[in-house]
């Protein structure tokens, strides 16, 4: 409550006696100050001082790893996020401890794996983060990657096979999967091919598993050829994925090829273009006609034993023959090969009368085995057979090259 001033005595109540100004003037200051004082004291409501303002609680820290919810693709990172602080250690490992690598993002907030993962394989995850009290939150998780059905991609030939010799001009490029392919277009935006010197080309599915590459004539000889599959972990249709990646390079050796003419019974042999030889032969009878066009030699042996029970003519059948050959250069799956036939020297440029193969005298295969091998050409022409299929190893060359750029995937 407020303060108050001393009652006047009488006398000055009666106004007999005024007091000082001086002393009139203090009274009238001191009333003022207290009336102050009463107001202040009033408007503050309470002598205790005001309350500090709480402090907000702390974000918590939260470790995160989004790959947990089911198995991952392999081509596919590991990532580890944290909120309310910063990633301080982050160690991933296989089954058998190994580490998986990986680097920070500049905040610290994120951690990504920077290699591939493998197929099958449940990763553990440990991770450490700290907040800004230096408080330590430590988290461990699994990440599992799927488990399909997988499929390789090999080369052929083998890069290893052709090494010192090279390939003939009319070797096309191949990728061999061992699973049918659905998704083909998509596989092969994931082909590579370079050529030095450059020259055009386009891939072309010979079947659902066989991609083949080749240009709309024989490489040139001296060619480096490099190809690769880059299907690790792709979806190749169908529940299968690609199983990894494959690359080969291969180098063009000189042409060798050789004309086969059914009308002439003549075998004329080309070496980078200039005639080099020429030979009687005998093609396919009547009967069993050789396929025309150009053929492929895809494999050399010295000995073969050829079973028409192959084919479908055994024991019984007047036509049924085995028999060991040799000298032999494979020129489609369907058993045409060039081999020695002493048996049929006296027909050999003469008449054709062969189950399908060029046969020749046992000096001039011999020449050719010696001269020919992996990719090198067979223009077989006037056999009065049927075009080589493309499905038979190598019947590229039968597909008009507009057919052939077009693709089919």
């Amino acid at each position: 409550m407020g303060a108050t001033l001393p009652p006047l005595a009488p006398a000055e109540r009666a106004g007999r006696h005024r007091l000082p100004w001086p002393t009139m003037r203090l009274r009238l200051f001191l009333l003022s100050t207290v009336g102050m004082l009463v107001l202040i004291t009033g408007c503050s409501g309470s002598d205790a001082p005001d309350a500090p303002l709480a402090a907000p609680p702390p974000e918590p820290v939260t470790i995160t790893v989004p790959a947990t919810a089911q198995p991952i693709n392999p081509t596919e990172p590991i990532v580890v996020q944290v909120s309310g602080g910063t990633l301080d250690k982050v160690a991933v490992t296989d089954p058998a401890g190994k580490p998986l690598t990986g680097g920070f993002a500049p905040d610290s907030k994120t951690w990504t794996s920077n290699q591939p993962l493998a197929f099958d394989t449940e990763y553990t995850v440990t991770a450490q983060a700290v907040d800004l009290a230096l408080r330590v939150t430590d988290q461990t998780f699994t990440v599992d990657t799927i488990n399909p059905t997988l499929a390789y991609a090999n080369v052929v030939p083998a890069p290893n096979f052709v090494a010192d010799v090279g390939i003939g001009v009319g070797q096309p490029m191949v990728f061999e999967f061992t699973k049918p392919v659905v998704n083909k277009a998509e596989v092969q935006k994931h082909l590579v091919i370079t050529s030095d010197p450059p020259q055009p080309g386009a891939w072309y599915w010979t079947d659902d598993m066989n991609v083949h590459y080749r240009g709309p004539e024989y490489w040139k000889p001296g060619t480096k050829l490099h190809i690769e599959a880059n299907v690790f972990g792709l979806d190749l249709g169908n529940g299968v994925f690609g199983a990894e990646n494959n690359a080969a390079d291969y180098t063009v050796h000189d042409s060798w090829i050789a004309k086969a003419d059914g009308a002439t019974k003549v075998l004329t042999v080309f070496h980078n273009g200039a005639q080099v030889n020429s030979m009687p032969m005998s093609l396919g009878s009547p009967g069993n006609p050789s396929h025309e066009g150009p053929h492929v030699i895809s494999e050399r042996a010295h000995s073969v034993i050829m079973d028409s029970c192959t084919y479908g003519v055994c024991k019984g059948d007047p036509n049924y023959y085995r028999e060991e050959v040799f000298l032999n250069l494979r020129i489609s799956y369907d058993g045409e090969f060039v081999h020695s036939a002493p048996w049929s020297v006296g027909e050999q440029g003469n008449a054709n009368v062969s189950h399908g193969c060029v046969n020749l005298a046992p000096d001039n295969a011999q020449w050719m085995f010696d001269h020919f091998g992996i990719g090198d050409v067979v223009e077989i022409s006037n056999s009065g057979g049927p075009r080589l299929p493309v499905w038979d190893r190598y019947g590229d060359w039968e597909v008009p090259w507009e057919q052939w750029q077009a693709g089919n995937a």
